[in-house]
């Protein structure tokens, strides 16, 4: 049974000016929301389904190389990646909903289908998480 883990974040930001900055923007925005994460874009076209991102995870101390391919892309509703990080392969994917004119919540579910449950370390996934999602936070609201 794969391990899944669910985190929601609200912007203060209208919709489509927080999917701009997370998704379109994701190559060049990602580590600076999350410095443990480098990625390159590996051709100049928009970021769309079937987009190939090179990514190194260095989270555990150790860089790991890897890719993250964009398997679901449908503006202002959601982007879906699979993430290979070396051998470890996950499914990331981030809703986004409009809670007012000026509010966005974001729900991001995060599958690794290897994982066993009773080895994971779901306290420091959520600590990621919630590091990034105040990263977010205050990178959106600061600069849209």
């Amino acid at each position: 049974m794969p391990v899944t883990v669910e985190f929601t974040n609200i912007i203060e930001r209208p919709l489509s000016k927080v999917f701009d900055f997370f998704a379109r923007n994701h190559v060049r925005n990602h580590p600076r929301w999350d410095p443990d994460i480098k990625l390159e874009a590996t051709s100049d076209a928009p970021i769309g389904v079937g987009t190939i991102i090179r990514r190194v995870n260095s989270r555990s101390g150790t860089p790991v190389e890897g890719t993250m391919e964009v398997v679901e892309f449908e503006p202002d509703r959601v982007m879906g990646v699979l993430i290979h990080d070396g051998p470890v392969e996950m499914r990331g994917r981030v809703q986004f909903e409009a809670v007012t004119e000026s509010r966005t919540r974001l729900i991001t579910t995060i599958e690794i289908p290897g994982a066993d449950e009773s080895q994971f370390d779901r306290a420091a996934m959520m600590r990621g998480l919630e590091r990034s999602a105040l990263n977010q936070r205050q990178l959106m609201e600061a600069e849209l």
